[in-house]
């Protein structure tokens, strides 16, 4: 574990902040081999966060780290912390890249190729950023103190992540999830075919001590490809439960909070948050 003194010298562009009483550390060059990029990662750090300390916390990743601002991030932290309704933790938000590629399915792309390197962004959060921050912050070593969240394209990749990575984290929280996801193009036909996340749930095995949490609002979209009545969003995601079911996930694996009137912007994933911070952490 080192100070933000010793990551400059190994980074050179980390700065620091604090903000409604979280410190932030901002790297700014975190440099992917297997993608050729350099990411903006910030770290948010609990009041009582202390380098040298033996106590081991908690972790969150998320995606879309440049939204941690509009969903207030900092100031949900700091009120949970103050009413002690969650022990300390360190937040890792890693900013988009080339989103629409990165995120995604690792096994396979979509039907227009979006997310073909899913894959190598998968390799990036597991063998280069993971171990970066468990060397340099005093994160738990278990799993099942290691969640991954995103909204929209940025949930399905979180999801993806922890159900093929459950060595690292046995927590999945997925806002708006982008779970219409598909290989192959939209038919009347059969208009639910295709969906990747539900085809590789389907095919594989159980993972045991995964735990999912799944929210949807139902103003996410108008969409209803297969008029049934109800939004794609909201159907793909309640399909998704079944799929888990399925595998052997019980109500006490799966949390969903479908939000009245909840819309597909941070304003909504902001109003959750807490919600979600104190099912994966709450004390």
């Amino acid at each position: 574990m080192e100070d933000i003194a010793k990551l400059r010298k190994k980074w050179g562009s980390v700065s620091t902040e604090v903000k409604d009483g979280i410190t932030v550390h901002y790297i700014r060059q975190f440099r992917s081999v297997f993608l050729d990029t350099l990411y903006k990662v910030d770290v948010y750090l609990p009041p009582d966060y202390d380098a040298s300390t033996r106590s081991k916390l908690p972790l969150l990743f998320f995606n879309d780290g440049q939204d941690m601002a509009q969903v207030k991030l900092t100031k949900t932290l700091h009120r949970l912390f103050l009413e002690e309704k969650i022990p300390s933790i360190i937040v890792v938000a890693i900013h988009a890249g080339d989103r629409l590629h990165e995120y995604g399915a690792a096994r396979q792309a979509d039907y227009r190729n979006r997310g073909n390197k899913a894959g190598q962004y998968s390799r990036f959060v597991t063998q280069e950023l993971l171990p970066f921050i468990r060397h340099h912050y005093p994160c738990h070593p278990h799993p099942s103190q290691a969640a991954f969240a995103g909204f929209s394209l940025g949930g399905l990749s979180a999801l993806d992540i922890v159900w093929n990575h459950p060595q690292h984290f046995k927590m999945a929280g997925i806002f708006s999830g982008a779970l219409w996801w598909r290989h192959c193009d939209f038919t009347k036909d059969n208009p639910d075919a295709c969906r990747i996340i539900h085809e590789m749930i389907h095919a594989d095995k159980y993972r045991p001590g995964l735990k999912f949490w799944l929210q949807t609002g139902t103003m996410d979209e108008k969409d209803d490809r297969n008029n049934n009545g109800i939004i794609d969003a909201i159907d793909d995601t309640l399909d998704l439960i079944k799929e888990l079911k399925s595998k052997g996930y019980s109500d006490a694996d799966i949390y969903y909070r479908e939000v009245e009137g909840g819309i597909h912007h941070p304003y909504t994933w902001g109003q959750v948050l807490p919600e979600f911070l104190e099912w994966a952490f709450g004390k």
